[in-house]
Order: C-alpha cells, then sequence, then structure tokens
C-alpha cells in the first residue's frame, strides 16, 4: 500500500439539479421543517454537461496548502565510516536523507492540508509530519508560513498543525457530512502531487466504508477514482458544494502512481480531531467498551436466523467494563450504535470511537431472538497502574523495544485483551535485536528463565544480568510461546 492523500471534485449544483427540482427549490420552505435536498439526478441535456467545475474550485481551492515538513539533526564530532565516505566523497552531507547544513542531517517529508478555521488551524496526515520537527505552510497565493505542530493521532493517520503568526486571509473550508455521501457522487480532490503545485482532479465516489485499507486503526475509508499521487497526503476531497467530505489518505497501487483508487477519511472522524485540537487537548481521547468483538460469518449469520451476515458479536468481556456494567452479554449480536448499522469490527470500532468520552452510546443488540437497546457509558479506559515504560538498551532478546505494564488504557491503545497484569511490547525498532527475535507489539513477556514478570521493574533487572542463555515465555493472544537465545 503506497500512502496518499484523496482529493475531491465538485461539480455545481446545476448538474445535479432537474427543472422540476428547480422549482421545488423557489418555493419557500416551512420554517418548522428541514429543507428537502434536490433529487440527484444525471445531466439531461448538452449544456449541462458542459458546465464547469471552476465555480467549485475557486471556492475551496484557497483552503487547502502545501506542507512541507522536515526533521533536522545536530549531529556529534564523532564519525561513521559511512559519513566519512560520504564527507570525502561527496561532500558534508552525510548518510541521512537530503543535505543539510555542514553538522546536520535532515529528513524531509511533502505533503498536503486543509485550513479548518480561521485562527490557522490546519488539518493533515500524520504520516506526513511522523518524526519531523519543522514544519512550514505555503498557502494557495504563495505565502509561506512556519507552522507548530499541536495534535499527532496515528491511530487515525491525521494531525492538526497551527500557522504561526498568520497576517490575515485565511479561508477555511467548511465541513460537509461525509454520512451523507453516496457511491456515484462527484468529488474532487485538491492537493499537492509530485511537488508540482496545487492540483485539482475529479472524479466520482466509488465505494464506501472500506475497511481493509490498513492504514490507520480506525477504518472507514471513502474511495474515490479521483487521481491520486505522491504529495496528495493530507489534501482535501470535496462536495458539490465546495464542502469538506474527505482527507486524502492513501492510494491502492502497484507502482506509486495512482490506479484510480484511493481514499479519504471521512470528515466525521476528521471533525473529532479538529474539535480536539480546539479545545486545547494534545491527545484524542477515546471511549473504552471493554469488550472483545468478532465478525459475524455466513454460518453465524444462519444459525442466529439472519437473512445475511451483520452486525459484529461479542467474544468477550472484561470485568468492571461499560460493557459489562451495561449487561452485554458473551454472544450478543451488536447491530448498530447509535442507530448507525455496523457490519464488521472495523466499522464497529470507527463508530463507537466517534461518541467521546462523555454521556452514552446506544446499542441496538440480538440476543438470541430477542432485539433491545443497551445504553453504554462513555469512558476513557482507566491506568489502573502506572505503565513504566522501559527502553531495553542492554544486550538481550529485549534490546530494541519497548515495554510497558499493562492495563486496559494499554489494552485499548495496543488494540489487545490482556488477560491478566504483565508486562507488554509497546513497539519494536526495526532492524533491532527484539524485532530480530521475533518480538511483537501486544505481546505479553510471562516469564524469563522461569521467573515470573509482573512489571517493568522486573524485566529491568532481569535483563541487566549477564546471561548465558535466554529462556523467554511470551503471551500471544491467548497462546503462550518459549523460545530460547543464546546470551
Amino acid at each position: 500500500m503506497f500512502r496518499q492523500p484523496l482529493l475531491a471534485c465538485l461539480v455545481t449544483a446545476t448538474i445535479a439539479v432537474s427543472p422540476t427540482a428547480r422549482a421545488q427549490m423557489m418555493k419557500t420552505p416551512d420554517a418548522t421543517m428541514p429543507a428537502k435536498p434536490p433529487a440527484k439526478t444525471v445531466p439531461s441535456s448538452k449544456g449541462e454537461v458542459h458546465l464547469s467545475f471552476a465555480p467549485v474550485v475557486k471556492r475551496a481551492a484557497p483552503s487547502v496548502v502545501n506542507v512541507y515538513a522536515s526533521h533536522v539533526e545536530q549531529r556529534g564530532t564523532s564519525r561513521s565510516a559511512m559519513d566519512e565516505f560520504m564527507r570525502r566523497f561527496f561532500g558534508e552531507q552525510g548518510s541521512g536523507r537530503g543535505r543539510g547544513m555542514p553538522g546536520e542531517r535532515a529528513q524531509k517529508s511533502l505533503g498536503s492540508g486543509v485550513i479548518v478555521d480561521e485562527s490557522g488551524l490546519v488539518i493533515t496526515n500524520n504520516h506526513v509530519i511522523d518524526n519531523m520537527n519543522e514544519v512550514r505552510v505555503s498557502l494557495s497565493d504563495r505565502r509561506e508560513f512556519e507552522a507548530t505542530i499541536v495534535l499527532r493521532d496515528p491511530r487515525t493517520d491525521l494531525a492538526v498543525i497551527k500557522i504561526k503568526s498568520p497576517s490575515g486571509g485565511l479561508v477555511p473550508m467548511p465541513m460537509g457530512d461525509s454520512d451523507a455521501l453516496e457511491v456515484g457522487d462527484f468529488v474532487m480532490a485538491i492537493g499537492n502531487p509530485f511537488g508540482v503545485g496545487q492540483t485539482v482532479t475529479q472524479g466520482i465516489v466509488s465505494a464506501l466504508a472500506r475497511t481493509q485499507v490498513g492504514s490507520s486503526d480506525y477504518q472507514f475509508f471513502i474511495q474515490t477514482d479521483a487521481a491520486i499521487n505522491p504529495g496528495n497526503s493530507g489534501g482535501a476531497l470535496v462536495d458539490l458544494q465546495g464542502q469538506l467530505v474527505g482527507i486524502n489518505t492513501a492510494i491502492f497501487s502497484q507502482s506509486g502512481g495512482s490506479h484510480g483508487i484511493g481514499f479519504a477519511i471521512p470528515t466525521s472522524m476528521v471533525r473529532a480531531v479538529v474539535e480536539t485540537a480546539k479545545g486545547g487537548a494534545t491527545t484524542v481521547r477515546r471511549p473504552w467498551l471493554g469488550a472483545r468483538v468478532q465478525s459475524v460469518s455466513a454460518d453465524i449469520a444462519e444459525s442466529m436466523g439472519l437473512d445475511h451476515p451483520t452486525g459484529v458479536l461479542v467474544a468477550s468481556l472484561q470485568p468492571k467494563s461499560p460493557a459489562e456494567e451495561a449487561g452485554l452479554k458473551r454472544g450478543d449480536l451488536i447491530l448498530t450504535v447509535d442507530d448507525k448499522v455496523v457490519d464488521d469490527p472495523e466499522a464497529f470500532g470507527y463508530r463507537f470511537a466517534l461518541k467521546g468520552i462523555t454521556g452514552t452510546a446506544k446499542f441496538g443488540i440480538l440476543r438470541g431472538t430477542t432485539r433491545s437497546t443497551v445504553s453504554i457509558k462513555l469512558a476513557s479506559a482507566p491506568e489502573t497502574r502506572p505503565r513504566d515504560a522501559l527502553k531495553v538498551r542492554t544486550r538481550s532478546p529485549f534490546l530494541g523495544a519497548t515495554l510497558v505494564n499493562t492495563s486496559p488504557a494499554v489494552a485499548e491503545e495496543l488494540q489487545k485483551d490482556f488477560a491478566s497484569e504483565g508486562v507488554a511490547v509497546s513497539s519494536v525498532d526495526e532492524g533491532s535485536i527484539a524485532a530480530r527475535a521475533g518480538l511483537q507489539i501486544g505481546d505479553v513477556i510471562v516469564a524469563i528463565n522461569g521467573a515470573p514478570v509482573t512489571t517493568t521493574k522486573d524485566l529491568e533487572r532481569m535483563t541487566r544480568a549477564s546471561q548465558g542463555m535466554w529462556e523467554v515465555s511470551i503471551n500471544r493472544g491467548g497462546e503462550v510461546l518459549t523460545s530460547v537465545f543464546g546470551g
């Protein structure tokens, strides 16, 4: 998967409105009733086909920006053999990506973003600014500003940055309702592909609620055939009214270029992240259910009297969790979240994550042959004990791994179900000894050389001791695996 953003294409209202619908729109609406949207129709004449997308582009384009991010690292006086080779034969640029000043190593990233508030807040993809410490924003009128990183949310692949000292004239893009999109709707993608400058492409919504893309934890993507290419990440997917309906984030490609399958994060999730940033928080807090759910197969659906597989099945419950306190039981089938249908675990996780951490959410469930509604208290997962993060730096099978004490909060972050307290792997450096040893995020260390491990302090003490052999037992998804490593 080559991760890129998608852009939306707009058309004028005239294209989509028939003469009958236009006449209806001229009537004065009843003040007590919401205005009924016009019926969607195909162009009915050659003149309508020749109408232009230009008015929508003029409205939306000033809100889309180019994002230039870099990570500049000061190098010490000691040099690796590769650094010395690069200095002698190619000049003072080191072995990092990009060129920097003498004594610096620079990494660079290019993407797009969308202004969502007059104060200078810009939404973009997290992978555009990931690991970066310097960000600049270029507006459509070619003004450039430094920006600060306000919020990163890797689980949605979204981030919020803020333009420093904007001189006025910022045009925020209004947010549309991504839930109102239908397959076949016109959209436009606006961004900065390949760094050539602001570019507009058009297409249609080719699918909704895509959940097998793999670019974030919460997968519920809008799919479009509007051309998306490297540099579009973080750009705008725009509807017919010039409103933001998605943030382009990924493309399906075997060559790195657009093949007509792109994915955007819906504004229902974008709005939650932006509101968090506006409230001054630096992390997005999401509700904790305290239950594991699984997909419904055709056999399960048939056994429950369903016409087709739908909903998610409750597989397990954690003690004293909101799910258990609400009366959910193992085997319950969750069909809806606040009347929104959920067809698989990804759709359920997305819908539930949007609810925030105050109030309640209503689940429509099927228990046996009885349908009912259950009210779930919305609250963040508790950190029942300090995580005491440990980055292992001593030579052992854990070198290069970061480990934390387990808790419901850690389980929620890692999307794992920890049956008991222990020490979990929260990250593994690429190419490290821990990676080569096969450690994976979410593994729970059970024992080392037969001695139980319950806290990160236990593990730190054990890894300090020189060992000839390491016998490591881990719990991975409920199965205990034991491996032996040389010292």
